[in-house]
């Protein structure tokens, strides 16, 4: 008694999954939840209140385009890197990353696809934020009878926007490199106003420190951004920091991922 078995045609040459579909997933999974949802809502929400707070409170002097910017980049400052970490730690605190590294096996796409996502929301946020601004900026020198002034360029919106865009993949690095939702968060505190802390403290007590700590600490470096006024050795300052604090740390946060046994 004989068994054959049919041959089995194994297919090579089908396209993988594009980049650009895995973004899509990656931007509906940050609305899809009710937590995902709210934590955007969020961003609305207190652009509003930021600029209605500048509008009743503000004495008309600061009635400009710039207070109701800086009222709204205050807590923009905040969630936008919240949202990058929870887009990448999801994967492991849900546990849905052996799902998810199944159907799509290269863990680098998923991975730059979770930054691009982030980055497409930040870059949204602030757009809308400039929007609700300048609405802002109009009612509130209607309401109180002084004239509207648009003190903030485009090339001024190009430098806030690129600071906060720096903030986020901040908070993403952290969720790269911790992978875990509350212990990224709390780093990411730490590093947004304990280590601030600690260099102004060495700066204040050691030249030597003082001299170098534009160029290693990276929130110092991204002041000029916020000022929107910035030099050509403060652009190298921007870098060298950036090097240090972002992008070596992802490089490694990144190699442990394609790494790491996924449960």
């Amino acid at each position: 008694m004989s068994t054959t078995h049919a041959p089995v045609t194994v297919h090579t040459d089908r396209p993988g999954v594009p980049l650009s579909r895995i973004v899509r997933v990656e931007l509906r999974k940050m609305f899809n939840t009710r937590s995902g949802f709210w934590l955007m809502m969020s961003i609305a929400i207190t652009a509003l209140l930021a600029t209605a707070s500048v509008i009743l409170f503000a004495p008309d002097s600061v009635i400009t385009y710039n207070s109701f910017g800086s009222a709204i980049g205050v807590p923009f400052g905040v969630i936008l890197p919240v949202v990058a970490i929870l887009s990448v730690t999801s994967e492991w605190s849900q546990r849905t990353g052996l799902i998810t590294f199944t159907l799509v096996p290269h863990r680098g796409q998923v991975v730059a696809a979770k930054g691009i996502a982030a980055v497409i929301v930040a870059v949204a946020s602030m757009l809308f934020s400039f929007g609700v601004g300048a609405l802002g900026n109009v009612v509130g020198a209607a309401v109180n009878g002084v004239d509207t002034v648009w003190n903030v360029t485009v090339t001024d919106m190009l430098l806030i926007t690129l600071g906060n865009v720096l903030g986020l993949l901040i908070g993403f690095m952290l969720g790269v490199v911790i992978r875990n939702s509350a212990g990224a968060i709390v780093g990411y505190f730490a590093y947004a106003f304990v280590v601030p802390t600690i260099f102004g403290i060495l700066a204040f007590f050691q030249d030597w420190f003082d001299r170098i700590q534009p160029w290693i600490d990276f929130g110092d470096a991204q002041v000029p951004l916020f000022e929107t006024s910035i030099s050509g050795e403060e652009w190298a300052q921007l870098g060298v920091s950036g090097l240090i604090w972002l992008v070596v740390p992802l490089t490694l946060g990144v190699m442990a991922v394609l790494r790491s046994e996924v449960k």
